[in-house]
């Protein structure tokens, strides 16, 4: 059997080892349109601060993947078209322009995406303005960052690369501002979590700009030049991080594709001709959570959808089961991880608020954690789950994209038996936390207002109570809030109104929970703060006075 694979990288590179791994007489082909066939992707904005040296980029090459895997590579060659009747490619090589034809038994399609490159930026090939899509790219600005010591950077885009590319410039020395034209960065998290985000990336002198349209780029031999709607802004280093798109214009009618370019393909990796296969981001994928078509152009999913290519090719069954957008991503101290479904697309749901420690906070170094759960409102099954935070961050979003994948209710969550010891966690993990807090508001123990509630009480004059300590208070406080701290608050009932309903607030959630199980079982309506004045007071300072 001889099979061609266009592409490397990820998906391209885990489908050639695995056909290999099952067929040793197989005849693999890999073409590679760049110089590089298998890097990690995922690493180059660390290799701008040098934090990854160039060398350890490289996953594998075109000789080490020959030598082990006796898999014929090559690049710097591109597939110009597909002749799927004939099944036989074009391929054209790069560094001496000729035109050859390779026939193929199988065809496994991994031609990535290339980086969106709007109209707007008229530089020509002005070398200060960059996608950061390989190892080339990345080592260029690096070379850049090493001469502009001190300069100054603009990062168009604030999601993954973008906010990558914005910390690594910044530890490098750079002046950095990211320019989003959403209403908060790093969209795959919800408005909430990405101003936790913004927050920590002001924190470290990076300038964020929402809600800004950029609309020329151009340069001359002084600087580049960002115009926006708002302002302007002069840079050394110019990075588009503006999403991408299918790398695909070369696969004309041979395969069926969505109206953006992505291919489509079957659970086994198979697209509308039977002998052709497609993985990794140039694909679109089932949401298997709302069944809907989803562009997850990530690493992991690449992966694994490379072996389930080979697999079906080697006559193997094997089918993915869809992308629930498992991802994190390092932000200077913190971490953000999501995982599947967010607020924009969920519907019938609730959502709570837990920051809990990473581990015993009697253990020397424990640090917080805010864990946002959204679950759904009749059935209880975790929909999605958002964790910022310092440590322990990574293992808490892979236990919950766990429980998502098999559709747990928060209850069964509450239940699960997680590894404890002081250093690593405690004897109610965060996990546990979050899923308790959970269930408290399905079955009806308490009920809950949320940050950005606050706005329309604070107006309409509704009744607030701070429950949290006299110099917790002090410190500051939601606008207009009566004070009782909750170990006074039975002796002090006969201060609180019955017929108006209270909306009770401490610092993280808790005591604002056992203030409401106290005055609901006295006959009051209270509801409580998901999240306390400690998540409210990171979001948003309007209301709050001293």
């Amino acid at each position: 059997m001889k099979i061609i694979i266009v592409g490397g990288v990820a998906g391209g590179a885990s489908a050639a080892v695995r056909l290999r791994r099952l067929d040793e007489d197989a005849e693999i082909i890999l073409i590679e349109k760049g110089s590089f066939v298998s890097f990690a992707n995922c690493g180059l904005p660390y290799h701008i601060s040098d934090v990854t040296p160039e060398n350890l980029l490289q996953v594998q090459t075109p000789k080490s993947l020959h030598s082990r895997f006796n898999i014929d590579v090559r690049i710097n060659n591109e597939v110009l078209s597909i002749d799927a009747a004939g099944k036989s490619v074009l391929i054209r090589e790069l560094l001496t322009g000729r035109e050859y034809r390779e026939s193929y038994d199988k065809l496994v399609l991994a031609p990535g995406a290339s980086a969106i490159r709007p109209g707007f930026v008229k530089t020509g090939n002005d070398k200060r303005v960059f996608s950061l899509k390989d190892i080339p790219d990345a080592t260029e600005i690096r070379k850049l960052v090493e001469t502009q010591k001190g300069g100054k950077a603009v990062v168009i885009g604030g999601g993954f690369i973008g906010l990558e590319a914005a910390e690594n410039l910044a530890l490098a020395g750079m002046d950095t501002t990211v320019i989003e034209l959403t209403d908060h960065i790093m969209q795959q998290v919800d408005a909430d979590m990405g101003k936790l985000v913004k927050n920590e990336f002001e924190k470290h002198g990076v300038h964020v700009c929402v809600n800004e349209r950029v609309e020329e780029v151009t340069s001359d031999e002084s600087a580049v030049h960002v115009r926006t709607d708002k302002g302007s802004y002069d840079a050394d280093i110019v990075i588009l991080s503006l999403g991408v798109r299918p790398a695909t214009s070369f696969i004309g009618d041979a395969v069926t594709l969505n109206e953006k370019g992505a291919i489509i393909t079957d659970p086994s990796m198979r697209t509308s001709d039977p002998d052709i296969y497609a993985i990794g981001d140039a694909v679109i994928t089932v949401n298997p959570m709302n069944e809907e078509y989803m562009y997850t152009p990530l690493a992991g999913p690449a992966n694994r959808q490379g072996r389930i290519a080979a697999d079906n090719i080697c006559g193997i069954p094997s089918e993915y089961r869809g992308t629930y957008g498992t991802s994190i991503m390092k932000v200077f101290d913190k971490t953000v991880a999501r995982t599947g479904l967010s607020e924009k697309d969920a519907y019938n749901y609730e959502k709570s608020y837990t920051l809990p420690m990473n581990h015993a906070s009697y253990y020397p170094g424990a640090k917080g954690m805010i864990m946002k759960l959204i679950f759904d409102l009749d059935t209880g099954i975790l929909l999605g789950a958002q964790i910022f935070g310092e440590d322990g961050v990574d293992k808490r979003i892979d236990v919950l994209s766990t429980a998502i994948q098999n559709q747990m209710t928060v209850d069964e969550i509450s239940e699960l038996e997680l590894a404890y010891a002081p250093p690593y966690g405690s004897a109610k993990d965060p996990v546990n936390l979050a899923a308790f807090t959970a269930d408290n508001i399905l079955t009806g123990l308490v009920k809950v207002f949320h940050w950005h509630d606050v706005k329309d009480l604070v107006e309409n004059g509704e009744y607030l109570l701070d429950v949290r300590t006299q110099r917790e208070f002090d410190n500051g406080h939601i606008k207009g809030s009566a004070h009782v701290p909750l170990d006074e608050i039975r002796g002090r009932l006969s201060e609180l109104p019955k017929d108006r309903t209270i909306y009770l607030y401490c610092q993280a959630g808790l005591r604002g929970y056992l203030a409401c199980r106290i005055l609901s079982q006295k006959g009051f309506d209270c509801v409580n703060l998901s999240g306390g004045y400690g998540l409210y007071s990171q979001l948003t300072k309007e209301y709050i006075e001293k």
